[in-house]
Protein backbone atom coordinates (compact mmCIF):
# COMPACT_ATOMS: atom_id res chain seq x y z
CA UNK A 1 0.00 0.00 0.00
CA UNK A 2 1.21 3.54 -0.69
CA UNK A 3 -0.07 7.07 -0.19
CA UNK A 4 -1.29 8.96 -3.27
CA UNK A 5 -2.83 12.01 -1.60
CA UNK A 6 -3.51 12.76 2.09
CA UNK A 7 -6.86 11.00 1.68
CA UNK A 8 -6.14 8.32 -0.93
CA UNK A 9 -4.01 5.18 -1.03
CA UNK A 10 -3.20 2.64 -3.74
CA UNK A 11 -3.15 -1.02 -2.76
CA UNK A 12 -1.37 -3.77 -4.69
CA UNK A 13 -3.56 -6.89 -4.80
CA UNK A 14 -2.49 -10.37 -5.90
CA UNK A 15 -3.94 -13.78 -5.17
CA UNK A 16 -3.41 -17.36 -6.28
CA UNK A 17 -6.12 -17.11 -8.95
CA UNK A 18 -4.28 -14.72 -11.27
CA UNK A 19 -5.96 -11.63 -9.86
CA UNK A 20 -3.38 -8.86 -10.09
CA UNK A 21 -4.61 -5.30 -9.71
CA UNK A 22 -4.13 -1.92 -8.10
CA UNK A 23 -7.11 -0.76 -6.03
CA UNK A 24 -7.51 2.87 -4.96
CA UNK A 25 -9.16 3.59 -1.62
CA UNK A 26 -10.14 7.00 -0.28
CA UNK A 27 -11.03 8.20 3.18
CA UNK A 28 -14.36 10.04 3.08
CA UNK A 29 -16.01 11.24 6.30
CA UNK A 30 -13.84 8.84 8.33
CA UNK A 31 -14.83 5.85 6.16
CA UNK A 32 -12.80 3.81 3.68
CA UNK A 33 -14.36 3.94 0.22
CA UNK A 34 -13.27 1.74 -2.70
CA UNK A 35 -12.54 3.70 -5.84
CA UNK A 36 -11.10 2.98 -9.26
CA UNK A 37 -8.84 0.05 -10.01
CA UNK A 38 -6.80 -1.31 -12.86
CA UNK A 39 -5.60 -4.80 -13.71
CA UNK A 40 -2.01 -5.87 -14.29
CA UNK A 41 -0.56 -8.57 -16.51
CA UNK A 42 1.89 -9.60 -13.79
CA UNK A 43 1.92 -10.17 -10.05
CA UNK A 44 2.15 -7.17 -7.74
CA UNK A 45 4.03 -7.79 -4.51
CA UNK A 46 4.88 -4.18 -3.67
CA UNK A 47 3.91 -0.64 -4.63
CA UNK A 48 5.28 2.88 -4.15
CA UNK A 49 4.30 6.33 -5.45
CA UNK A 50 6.12 9.52 -6.39
CA UNK A 51 4.58 12.56 -8.11
CA UNK A 52 2.14 10.64 -10.30
CA UNK A 53 4.38 7.63 -10.96
CA UNK A 54 3.58 4.22 -9.49
CA UNK A 55 6.42 1.76 -8.97
CA UNK A 56 5.22 -1.84 -8.78
CA UNK A 57 7.27 -4.91 -7.91
CA UNK A 58 6.19 -8.09 -9.65
CA UNK A 59 8.38 -10.49 -7.70
CA UNK A 60 11.08 -10.52 -10.38
CA UNK A 61 10.90 -7.01 -11.88
CA UNK A 62 10.17 -3.39 -11.02
CA UNK A 63 7.77 -1.54 -13.33
CA UNK A 64 6.79 2.11 -13.63
CA UNK A 65 3.11 2.91 -14.25
CA UNK A 66 0.99 6.02 -14.52
CA UNK A 67 -1.83 6.53 -12.03
CA UNK A 68 -4.29 5.61 -14.77
CA UNK A 69 -2.70 2.17 -15.14
CA UNK A 70 -0.53 2.60 -18.23
CA UNK A 71 2.76 0.73 -18.05
CA UNK A 72 5.59 3.17 -18.79
CA UNK A 73 8.59 0.85 -18.60
CA UNK A 74 10.36 -1.98 -16.85
CA UNK A 75 13.05 -0.36 -14.70
CA UNK A 76 14.81 -3.39 -13.25
CA UNK A 77 14.68 -7.17 -13.50
CA UNK A 78 16.30 -10.10 -11.69
CA UNK A 79 15.12 -13.62 -12.52
CA UNK A 80 17.82 -15.39 -10.52
CA UNK A 81 15.37 -16.42 -7.77
CA UNK A 82 11.82 -15.97 -6.49
CA UNK A 83 10.80 -12.60 -5.03
CA UNK A 84 13.99 -10.79 -6.02
CA UNK A 85 11.84 -7.66 -6.33
CA UNK A 86 9.47 -8.15 -3.40
CA UNK A 87 8.76 -4.74 -1.84
CA UNK A 88 9.70 -1.32 -3.15
CA UNK A 89 9.97 2.23 -1.82
CA UNK A 90 11.04 5.59 -3.20
CA UNK A 91 13.07 8.38 -1.63
CA UNK A 92 11.34 11.69 -0.77
CA UNK A 93 13.19 13.38 -3.64
CA UNK A 94 12.37 10.62 -6.12
CA UNK A 95 15.99 10.05 -7.14
CA UNK A 96 16.40 6.69 -5.39
CA UNK A 97 14.35 3.52 -5.51
CA UNK A 98 14.75 0.75 -2.96
CA UNK A 99 13.79 -2.89 -3.40
CA UNK A 100 14.20 -5.94 -1.21
CA UNK A 101 15.12 -9.37 -2.47
CA UNK A 102 13.33 -11.67 -0.05
CA UNK A 103 15.17 -14.95 -0.50
CA UNK A 104 18.55 -13.38 -1.30
CA UNK A 105 18.55 -11.30 1.93
CA UNK A 106 19.40 -8.07 0.09
CA UNK A 107 18.39 -4.43 -0.07
CA UNK A 108 19.05 -2.89 -3.49
CA UNK A 109 19.25 0.82 -4.21
CA UNK A 110 18.44 1.95 -7.74
CA UNK A 111 18.72 5.25 -9.56
CA UNK A 112 15.55 6.80 -10.98
CA UNK A 113 16.23 5.06 -14.33
CA UNK A 114 16.62 1.63 -12.69
CA UNK A 115 20.42 1.51 -12.64
CA UNK A 116 21.68 -0.53 -9.67
CA UNK A 117 23.64 1.79 -7.35
CA UNK A 118 24.19 -0.31 -4.23
CA UNK A 119 23.42 -3.65 -2.60
CA UNK A 120 23.26 -4.08 1.16
CA UNK A 121 23.45 -7.38 3.05
CA UNK A 122 23.64 -7.98 6.79
CA UNK A 123 23.39 -11.03 9.09
CA UNK A 124 20.68 -9.05 10.92
CA UNK A 125 18.65 -8.83 7.71
CA UNK A 126 17.41 -12.34 6.98
CA UNK A 127 14.42 -12.74 4.68
CA UNK A 128 13.60 -9.00 4.38
CA UNK A 129 9.87 -8.42 4.25
CA UNK A 130 8.94 -4.82 5.05
CA UNK A 131 10.40 -1.63 3.59
CA UNK A 132 9.67 2.05 4.22
CA UNK A 133 11.39 5.38 3.56
CA UNK A 134 10.67 8.18 6.03
CA UNK A 135 10.01 11.78 4.95
CA UNK A 136 13.60 12.54 5.98
CA UNK A 137 14.91 9.83 3.64
CA UNK A 138 15.77 7.22 6.25
CA UNK A 139 15.41 3.66 4.98
CA UNK A 140 13.68 1.21 7.34
CA UNK A 141 13.68 -2.51 6.56
CA UNK A 142 12.43 -5.60 8.43
CA UNK A 143 14.31 -8.86 8.68
CA UNK A 144 11.53 -11.43 9.02
CA UNK A 145 13.69 -14.42 9.98
CA UNK A 146 16.16 -12.33 12.01
CA UNK A 147 13.31 -10.62 13.94
CA UNK A 148 14.80 -7.17 13.38
CA UNK A 149 13.99 -3.68 12.15
CA UNK A 150 17.04 -1.88 10.73
CA UNK A 151 17.76 1.66 9.65
CA UNK A 152 19.98 1.87 6.57
CA UNK A 153 21.57 5.01 5.16
CA UNK A 154 19.91 6.74 2.21
CA UNK A 155 22.73 5.56 -0.07
CA UNK A 156 21.80 1.94 0.73
CA UNK A 157 25.30 0.89 1.66
CA UNK A 158 25.53 0.99 5.46
CA UNK A 159 23.47 0.23 8.54
CA UNK A 160 22.83 3.17 10.84
CA UNK A 161 21.04 1.31 13.63
CA UNK A 162 19.23 -1.78 14.84
CA UNK A 163 15.95 -0.06 15.69
CA UNK A 164 14.21 -3.09 17.21
CA UNK A 165 15.06 -6.73 17.81
CA UNK A 166 13.58 -9.87 19.30
CA UNK A 167 14.43 -8.54 22.77
CA UNK A 168 12.06 -5.65 22.06
CA UNK A 169 9.24 -8.03 21.21
CA UNK A 170 9.72 -8.17 17.44
CA UNK A 171 8.64 -11.56 16.03
CA UNK A 172 8.43 -12.24 12.28
CA UNK A 173 8.08 -8.54 11.28
CA UNK A 174 6.19 -8.14 8.02
CA UNK A 175 5.77 -4.38 7.60
CA UNK A 176 7.23 -1.15 8.96
CA UNK A 177 6.16 2.48 8.79
CA UNK A 178 7.27 5.73 10.39
CA UNK A 179 4.63 8.17 11.65
CA UNK A 180 5.88 11.75 11.72
CA UNK A 181 2.68 12.75 13.55
CA UNK A 182 3.52 10.62 16.58
CA UNK A 183 7.30 10.25 16.02
CA UNK A 184 6.97 6.49 16.20
CA UNK A 185 7.85 3.40 14.20
CA UNK A 186 4.94 1.02 13.62
CA UNK A 187 5.72 -2.66 12.99
CA UNK A 188 3.23 -5.23 11.72
CA UNK A 189 4.04 -8.85 12.46
CA UNK A 190 3.24 -12.08 10.68
CA UNK A 191 1.69 -14.87 12.78
CA UNK A 192 0.73 -12.28 15.41
CA UNK A 193 -2.31 -10.09 15.98
CA UNK A 194 -0.26 -7.37 17.69
CA UNK A 195 1.07 -4.20 16.07
CA UNK A 196 4.17 -2.83 17.80
CA UNK A 197 4.74 0.89 18.26
CA UNK A 198 8.20 2.23 19.11
CA UNK A 199 8.75 5.86 20.06
CA UNK A 200 11.64 7.59 18.33
CA UNK A 201 13.65 9.90 20.54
Amino acid sequence: MCLITPSEVAVAVSDNRNKHEVQFITVTQSKLVSGRKFRLQHECSGIAHYQGDLFIGSGEALFKYTLSGKQVCRLYEDQSDRLTVYQCAVSPTGDRLYIISRYRDKLHTLARDGTLLATYTDPALKHPSGLHVTPAGQVLVCGRWSHTVLQVGWEGESKLANLATQEDGVRWPQSVCYSSTTSSIIVGQDLDDNILVFRVE
